[in-house]
């Protein structure tokens, strides 16, 4: 299966480069391009796609709006939020908007291909460790927990669903979380698995942003 990839970016220098990188893939094609958000929602109306590579700092309208948007449509593609990392203090707030992960811009080609593949499939699109740099990052720029009230979707999780939610957002993966709990990894999967579904939750990226919202876990990863 051709997994069918969306450029949005206002650079057509860098969207030529990855263009060129996705094109000598023999399962992926690169089937529309835009320049800012207004264009990419416009050919999303017109073009099939599966993923979209999505930048944040855009003309017109920026990438964390455009996610938001096409991710409120049915049955939306994959969003990869693009970011610089250190300059974009956007990019939580693109996970937030509905984005299944991020990468910098100046990704290797293996790495690139790799997330594409992994988000179409479902799995995660980065390393947790990866994922919880970022929000370490930008974590301060989230509500005071402290003053928030109890929040009642958390009271669905069960004590070990809760321990497991809170070593996802801490940035291990299903088998260091296995290791740390003495469970196996098939049975840290299904504890996953309950979080997604009792919370309403699309992938672990979003978990991650709950948790820290929450309160469960302080920036550098410490519990709360």
């Amino acid at each position: 299966m051709t997994i069918r990839v969306m450029l949005v970016d206002d650079q057509a220098l860098l969207r030529t480069g990855f263009r060129m990188v996705l094109a000598a893939q023999p399962d992926m094609e690169v089937v529309a391009e835009a320049g800012d958000g207004v264009e990419a929602l416009q050919a999303l109306r017109e073009t099939a796609v599966d993923v979209v590579l999505m930048d944040v700092r855009m003309p017109k309208l920026d990438g964390v709006e455009t996610t938001r948007r096409v991710c409120a449509e049915p049955n939306p593609p994959k969003v990869l939020i693009l970011t610089t990392f250190d300059l974009d203090e956007y990019a939580f707030s693109g996970l937030k908007a509905g984005a299944s992960g991020f990468m910098l811009k100046d990704v290797p080609p293996g790495e690139l291909l790799s997330a594409i593949r992994a988000v179409h499939s479902g799995d995660a699109v980065v390393a947790p460790s990866t994922t919880r740099r970022l929000l370490d990052r930008f974590a301060p720029m989230l509500p005071a927990t402290g003053k928030e009230p109890r929040h009642k979707e958390l009271d669905r999780l069960t004590d070990r669903e809760r321990e497991v939610m809170v070593l996802v957002a801490q940035g291990l993966s299903n088998g260091e979380i296995a290791a740390r709990l003495v469970l196996s990894e098939a049975t840290v999967k299904t504890h996953v698995g309950r979080i997604l579904t009792k919370l309403g939750l699309r992938d672990r990226v979003q978990v991650v942003v709950l948790a820290y919202e929450r309160g469960l876990v302080r920036a550098g990863g410490g519990h709360a």
